[in-house]
């Protein structure tokens, strides 16, 4: 059994907002890195459960990247999305309006190579980076 990790934000827009940033390929590349020296030169998305989605994470001094993908398991119009991992694991996100805004949850199973507190704080960043950048659209 594998341990699971949730991370979460609460993002000052409105759910439709929040759910366009998030699934979008060109909003995908503006927000999907941990750190400032990464970034995410290509996404794609078919959202519908069985459709597929992939983002490739670069370093930006060209040194390493790799392809994050799965498939969809469920998608549930500004709600839910869920999918698999090509490695197998399980990802879950919830868009639960809340005043003011939006909380983003994620619920996802943590690799074995990583550290579960190093595997957390960089989704975590991710998820701040996508609120920032979020909030900061018109």
């Amino acid at each position: 059994m594998s341990t699971r990790i949730t991370v979460s934000a609460l993002v000052n827009k409105p759910v439709a907002h929040v759910w366009g940033t998030w699934t979008e390929p060109a909003h995908i590349t503006q927000w999907n890195a941990a750190s400032d020296d990464w970034h995410c030169p290509k996404a794609t998305n078919d959202l519908r459960t069985g459709g597929k989605f992939s983002s490739t994470m670069a370093a930006r001094d060209g040194s390493f990247s790799f392809d994050f993908a799965g498939v969809y398991d469920d998608v549930q119009l500004n709600k839910r999305i869920a999918y698999t991992m090509a490695d197998g694991r399980i990802c879950e996100i919830h868009f639960n309006e809340r005043e003011g805004g939006t909380l983003v949850t994620e619920a996802f199973d943590a690799e074995t190579e990583n550290p579960v507190e190093m595997q957390r704080g960089g989704w975590q960043a991710i998820l701040d980076r996508f609120k920032a950048y979020t909030e900061a659209q018109a």
